[in-house]
């Protein structure tokens, strides 16, 4: 394809990367860092921007053509994923901010949400606790107490 580039360079660790620009045949775009598998294939590797065809944008970190390491998952709905990936799925801490606003920060696994977290309504009301997937048995609101003004 013509609107194919590849640039070779070094990377900090010394190993061979290749900076690339590729649109795929399905009409998805890839912006960053590669790297030639054993059998020469070209994979994603290092830092760049993933464009799907539906508009689902990936910017971060990959490792063997997955999303791994840091990196934003943004979805057209306006749902938002700021955090650490694993095998191209959601597993570390996070946050993840729902299309109507509401935010879950703390930690993943497997895309599912698993551990300590905080969930945040869009009037603001934090529950706190553990989450295993759908399940949040025993949530604790948090309450902010403002101290009243003296007269």
């Amino acid at each position: 394809m013509s609107d194919n580039k590849e640039r070779n360079y070094f990377n900090l660790h010394g190993e061979q990367s290749i900076n690339a620009s590729y649109i795929f045949p399905t009409g998805e775009r890839y912006e960053g860092e590669c790297s030639r598998s054993a059998s020469g294939a070209l994979m994603r590797s290092g830092v760049g921007k993933h464009t799907s065809a539906d508009g689902i944008i990936y910017t971060g970190e990959w490792l063997q053509d997955k999303m791994h390491g840091r990196g934003t998952l943004q979805h057209p709905s306006g749902a938002l994923y700021e955090g650490e990936f694993k095998d191209n799925m959601y597993h570390g801490t996070g946050t993840y901010t729902f299309p109507d606003g509401s935010t879950y920060k703390g930690h993943f696994s497997k895309n599912r949400l698993e551990g300590e977290g905080a969930f945040t309504n869009t009037e603001g009301l934090v529950w706190t606790g553990e989450f295993h997937g759908k399940a949040a048995l025993g949530l604790k609101m948090q309450h902010s107490i403002s101290a009243k003004p003296t007269l």
